[in-house]
Formats: C-alpha cells, structure tokens, sequence
C-alpha cells in the first residue's frame, strides 16, 4: 500500500528535435515531469542512423548517475518517467522501448493505458510476435513493425486505429519526432518550440525548465509530425464521410489532472491548474462551508484549493501540515505499524498552529481514506478541538481504465461506504465533497449543456470509450495492420 494513498498517474513523457542538446535538454526537461513517476526513467537519442538509449529502475538521477548522457549524441531525443500501471515494475517495461524494423529504427513513450491491449497481445502472439516485456506499450510497436505502409507515419496510424483507451506517444525514428494524443484527448500533451527545435511534453512546466516556448495542446486524434521538411498536423482516422464514435468523439480530458497528478504551474488544455485548484477551494467555501478558526491543506497538491476555500470563507489559511520532501511517493509499508510511520515521516502537524483550533482541512481526493484517517488522528493529537474535511472532488467510486492506477471499486472507500460512513471512520467532525457539477463549475462551466469536456468516469462511472468485456473484444474480426 502506498503512503499517501492516492491515485498514480502512469507516466511522463517528452520529445526534443533539432537541437544540439536533445538527449540533454530530455534530461532536464524530465525532471520537471518525475512527479507522473518515480519508478523508472529512460532517454533515446539518435544520430546517423544509430541509437543510443538508457533505461533504469528508479528516480531519473539515479538511473543517469553514472554519466549514460555523455554517449547520447543526436539532435533528436524522447524521454519517460514511469509509474507501473499496465506491467510491473520491471527494467523490462522501462521506457523508451526501443526497436529495429524494416524502417529503421524506432523508439516509443507512452503516458496512458490501452483498454484492448490484452486482446491485442494474445492475437499478436497466436500470429508468431514475441514480447520482451508485459507493457502495453509493446503492444503498439509491434503494430507498427507488422504495417505494410510505405512510410512509417502510415504505419504508426495504422496502429493507432487498432488500440483503444487513453495515450499520449511520442516516437522517435532515424529522421523524425511523431507525437500523438488519444482521440478523447484523455492523457495530456503539448507543443513548444525552442529556437530552432521543436520539443513535446506530458505538461507545459518542462518547457519552462529549459527556456522552451509553450505553443499549443496536442489536439485530441492529432499526430505531429517533426522532421527536416517542418512540423505537420494529421489525424489518427480520417474525417471525411466518417461519424462513428472513433472518428467523432467527445473530448474527455481526464479531470484528474488538475485535481492531483499535474504541476500547479502546468496549462492542460487552456486551463492553469494552479487557478483551476483555487477555484475548487473557492466552491467547497461556498457550497460546503464551516464554521471554523483556520484552514489547512495537505500538501502539496491541495494548497492551492486550500488557499481559494480561506479567500472564499474568510477563515486565514495556515500552514498546518509540513511534507518531508526526502520520502519518496512510492514508500512501501509492508506492516500496519510502518504503515502509520510511513505517514508520520511524510507529514507532520504544525501543534502550535493547529492546538486548540477548529480546523478545515482541505484534501484532494480521498481514495482508500488510509490516508486521511491518520492525518485526522494526527491533528487531533496535536490539539485541534474540530476537524472539518473538505474533498475538492467528488467521491471516487469507479476504477480508472485509462493509465490510472486504482484499486478495484470494491477496494475504493465511496464505493462501499456512505459519505458519513466515510466520515466516521476518518474520525472528521464532517466531511463533504464537491458534486460534478460544482467541480465543473470552477472551470466555468455550466449545467444543462450536454456533456463536459472532461472524463469524469471515476465520480459517475460514464466512461468516454466503451470497456470492452474481454469476451467482446475476442470476438471482434481482427483489424488489417496498416491499412
């Protein structure tokens, strides 16, 4: 069990091309991304049709501690942080996954998951293909290497038009950078451009780290396409005399990015998420307000709502709770005893802040409700004569099938217990949520006007591509590759 109890994004991915630096400027570039994941890390470059790659278990300046990047030469690179949702934890299903084709050679990060890649594996090994690893992500390469296109784009669209679920990919061949975004634009991504390069990112915040300029969200079924000829747009189907749900679907950007796993200083489809927090905080002091002496966040990503909720309500906002930045998201406890230490090492009350106060504290999410039970017990130790939690989403009751990790819904505390069952064993004095409506009212948007841009699937269980039962999918007539 994780210590802070909260969902996983998969990863973060990131492509540089035409500059003298790639392999370096990915290096930095992905730290700004190892919040999307801590348990492994990897780099491709190429040059003259040779390419260099690294991967490795651990944080990215662990697994480039040894001096990997001086080899790494080309003006052309992509990079990933990894955490395990589809795969284990294994150097075999670190990324980039690198591969030699007829086409040359090619190299692949993927952010997202594939609701259909089990059917494809199993089609794919009937019919001779052999896995290196138990990602999803090799799924698709082996898609792309069975294409009979001439070129690789056609290849790789080829592909796309087989996978189902939520992605963003970037590839790197001998001659180009190709980034895609799943057609519901479900996992983000970016454009940006620096001096004369070109370079992608997971979110906006890489590109500060290196100077880059941010250009614009990869569209939702948009493939890039980076080589010496300039940058060109094409979609994943076409569009033309076409309006299945494949080719016209609704965009669905997953919520969850800016409640939780995104940067603050992150802009994700127009949206700041920094602002997009505050406003959560603003709406649950407005619709769930308390009375109340001060008000807390958990950090780190509930600051900001907790800020909006004490402009909102008028209660100061104070520093309640301090993170030891050195313990890791990923610290296992493999005991209850360790279990309770894991959070005490990760969070402690501030006693002269909170003693003796009437305490909101202000969480993104409650998952399990592990967590928040003991920051609970934690406050009330510390003195706090009532505890107020408000959740700047609503209650998570549905599994993620799209690169989130997640329990079982049976495992998801909303989906078993009552919001005051929740309550009771968290210890709270109360505790309320925000309704989907009022966590789409912080982005201004309003009832009553079809459906959101967004996947809310976790809250109401309405998910933005079908889920498709094994037994569906294995009946399905296999797709050409590349046609």
């Amino acid at each position: 069990m994780l210590a802070d109890d909260k969902p996983h994004d998969e990863c973060g991915v990131f492509g540089m091309f035409g500059h003298k630096d790639a392999a370096l400027l990915t290096y930095y570039s992905l730290f700004a991304l190892q919040h999307r994941g801590q348990e492994a890390a990897g780099i491709a470059s190429v040059e003259d049709g040779q390419m260099y790659s690294h991967r490795g278990l651990g944080l990215l300046g662990d697994v480039f501690a040894g001096g990997e990047l001086d080899g790494m030469l080309g003006t052309a690179a992509i990079g990933h942080v990894r955490y395990s949702t589809a795969g284990s934890n294994t150097v075999q299903n670190a990324q980039p996954i690198t591969v030699r084709t007829h086409q040359g050679n090619l190299a692949m990060a993927h952010n997202g998951n594939l609701v259909n890649a089990h059917v494809l594996r199993k089609r794919l090994e009937e019919s001779g293909s052999l896995f290196q690893s138990t990602s999803d992500t090799e799924v698709v390469l082996h898609l792309i290497a069975r294409g009979r296109e001439a070129t690789l784009v056609d290849n790789i669209r080829g592909a796309l038009q087989q996978i189902r679920g939520g992605y963003s990919l970037v590839f790197l061949s001998d001659r180009q950078l190709i980034a895609v975004r799943d057609l519901h634009g479900l996992r983000p991504l970016c454009l940006g451009q620096l001096d004369e390069g070109y370079v992608f990112a997971s979110e906006s915040c890489a590109f500060e780290t290196i100077g880059a300029t941010f250009l614009r969200d990869v569209d939702p079924g948009e493939m890039i396409v980076i080589d010496q000829d300039g940058v060109r747009s094409e979609p994943i189907w076409p569009r033309v005399g076409v309006a299945d749900a494949q080719t016209s679907p609704r965009r669905a950007m997953c919520t969850f990015e800016h409640i939780y796993f995104a940067r603050p200083d992150s802009d994700i489809d127009g949206w700041n998420v920094h602002a997009v927090r505050k406003q959560l905080g603003r709406v649950l002091a407005e619709r769930h307000g308390v009375p109340a002496d001060i008000v807390i966040g958990v950090p780190d990503s509930s600051i900001s709502a907790a800020s909006g909720y004490a402009e909102a309500s008028g209660v100061p906002f104070e520093m309640g709770l301090v993170k030891n930045k050195y313990i890791a998201r990923t610290f296992i406890q493999p005991s209850q005893v360790q279990r309770d230490l894991g959070v005490r090492l990760k969070l402690n009350p501030v006693q002269s802040v909170v003693q003796g106060k009437r305490v909101v504290l202000v969480d993104d999410s409650i998952v399990r409700g592990t967590t928040i039970r003991r920051i609970v017990a934690m406050l009330r130790e510390a003195g706090a004569s009532e505890i107020h939690v408000r959740i700047s989403s609503p209650p998570y009751r549905h599994a993620c099938h799209y690169g989130i990790d997640t329990s079982t819904s049976g495992q998801l505390a909303a989906a078993v217990q009552t919001v005051d069952e929740i309550r009771r064993d968290t210890g709270a004095d109360s505790l309320e949520f925000l309704t989907v409506d009022e966590l789409m009212s912080a982005f201004g948007l309003q009832p009553g006007n079809g459906a959101y841009p967004f996947c809310n699937a976790c809250f109401t269980g309405a998910y933005p591509t079908e889920v498709y039962a094994v037994e569906k999918l294995q009946n399905e007539a296999p797709l050409t590759a590349g046609r």
